[in-house]
């Protein structure tokens, strides 16, 4: 008969383990070239009008987007905007290019899909990813081993005050970076500038064209 009943526990780890596969399932793709949720977000190009021939644009990624990406985004929509405002070049001012870096834990789904991902923890040194680490020998196949950090490992001494932690072991750890890059944009019509920081509007949106991905629409 099946137990229709779960403890707090089996309900925790449930709802996280659906957290994590939606939230894997929704960042399964690099960002496309789109307009942002809102002013500097991480899924789109955002734009602000300064002066008639002066616009700040930004465009940032998710953890899929490399930076080579964002960069040529940002290039993209300045020449856009140089076009429909009935300018022919632009040239990129005070450049910047910001990283948001975080550690994510997720819960094991069964399978490491980050194994050779290490990190440093004080008094155990490095995790799994590290050949020497205090760690090997203790790792279970989602995470670290209930042998790890349980109340009689490392010599009796728990990692956590009690002792055995039941929901360290069954956690994946990773860093991701977001890129996001902003230029301030001076817009004009002089092709024949030789400064390294103008370019041409139609030839960007020529020469990178091949290298834009927009979002997918439903037809029909």
């Amino acid at each position: 008969m099946t137990n229709l009943f779960k403890s707090p526990t089996q309900t925790l780890r449930h709802l996280l383990i659906a957290a994590s596969v939606i939230t894997l399932t929704a960042c399964a793709t690099a960002t496309p070239y789109q307009p942002a949720s809102e002013p500097g977000g991480f899924d789109g190009f955002s734009q602000q009008l300064i002066e008639n021939d002066r616009a700040r644009i930004s465009f940032g990624g998710n953890s899929l987007t490399n930076r080579e990406t964002v960069e040529n985004y940002l290039l993209y929509r300045s020449a856009e905007m140089a076009l429909e405002r009935g300018f022919e070049t632009f040239t990129l001012q005070e450049r910047n290019l910001d990283e948001d870096r975080k550690v994510r834990v997720s819960p094991g789904l069964g399978f490491d899909p980050y194994f050779g991902y290490s990190f440093f923890r004080p008094g155990f040194g490095w995790s799994r990813g590290y050949p020497y680490s205090r760690f090997a020998g203790f790792r279970s196949g989602r995470g670290f081993g209930r042998r790890g950090f349980g109340s009689r490992g490392f010599g009796g001494r728990g990692f956590f005050r009690g002792g055995y932690d039941p929901f360290f072991d069954d956690y994946d750890v990773r860093e991701i970076t977001k890129y996001r890059a902003t230029a301030e944009v001076k817009f004009g019509r002089n092709t024949s500038s030789e400064d390294p920081s103008t370019f041409n509007a139609r030839e960007v949106l020529q020469n990178l064209s091949s290298t834009i991905t927009f979002p997918e629409t439903d037809e029909g």
